[in-house]
Parts: C-alpha cells; sequence; structure tokens
C-alpha cells in the first residue's frame, strides 16, 4: 500500500515535470517596465526575468533563459503566480518560498508552488528554486546587479 504522501509527492513532481516541459510566460517581454538577469554558479543556470509593473502591482511577467528542470520549473510557477499581484505582496511570496525551501514550511496556502518544497530534501537543488525569484526581486526593486544565488 502505497503512503499518501508518495501520491502528494508524485503530483508535485508532475507538476514540476510539466512545468519544465511546458514553461508558461517563456520569451520576452517587448514592453517590459524593467528586466533583471540572474545566474546560478553552481550548476549554470541562467534566466532573465521581464516585468511589467504598473501602479504598484505586476501587470505582467516573463522569463527566458536556460537551466535545469528545477529552475525552469520555479520560474515557469512564479510567472503564473505573481500576475496582477502587488509588489509588497510579491516581496512577501518571495520570503515565504524562500522559508518552505530552507526552513519550515510557512503559514500559508502557496497553491502549486507547493510542488517546489520537495526541493528542501536536496539543499544543492535550493539555490536552482530560487534563482528566478531573486532575479525578479532585482528587476521589481531596479536592482542593478545581476541576481545570483550566492
Amino acid at each position: 500500500m502505497r503512503d499518501s504522501g508518495d501520491g502528494l509527492r508524485d503530483l508535485y513532481q508532475e507538476v514540476i515535470f510539466d512545468h519544465n516541459r511546458n514553461p508558461r510566460n517563456f520569451h520576452v517581454m517587448e514592453d517590459a517596465s524593467d528586466h533583471a538577469n540572474g545566474f546560478n554558479h553552481l550548476c549554470g543556470d541562467q534566466l532573465t526575468v521581464f516585468v511589467k509593473v504598473a501602479d504598484g502591482v505586476v501587470q505582467d511577467v516573463s522569463f527566458i533563459g536556460h537551466g535545469c528542470a528545477i529552475s525552469k520549473a520555479s520560474a515557469s510557477l512564479m510567472t503564473e503566480a505573481v500576475r496582477g499581484m502587488p509588489v509588497d505582496e510579491v516581496e512577501a511570496l518571495f520570503e515565504n518560498i524562500h522559508a518552505m525551501l530552507t526552513e519550515a514550511h510557512p503559514d500559508c496556502d502557496l497553491g502549486k508552488l507547493e510542488a517546489l518544497s520537495g526541493v528542501r530534501e536536496f539543499p544543492s537543488r535550493v539555490k536552482c528554486a530560487t534563482l528566478a525569484w531573486h532575479t525578479l526581486h532585482n528587476a521589481i526593486t531596479h536592482a542593478g546587479d545581476m541576481a545570483v544565488t550566492e
């Protein structure tokens, strides 16, 4: 008999595989209000996140780049999650994602982003999962530096 945790783990893995194979919002945004580049020195993931912010709200977000399945899936899931969110809520979500991956699970519903929780079992992959989030942070705060996961 399978543990119900196995079924949830399988579902999360399928979400990661799906977003890696068919990344959402994977394109250059020509009318972005800002963008930022990110690089994970550990495994070579590179991406650019484009964002259109108006009146303190993320109106649109996309990304391009290459990297491992977790990096690409995390970026894809992120773009779906933050579209339409106020910038301060995006920053709070980033903190909750980071906590889920490195500490304890936050007391909030993260929806599909929960699929990333399995990465916590593989500390070397946490940087893959957080790269897009660090890069988005740099884009919405107009930080000029390359986002890195060091």
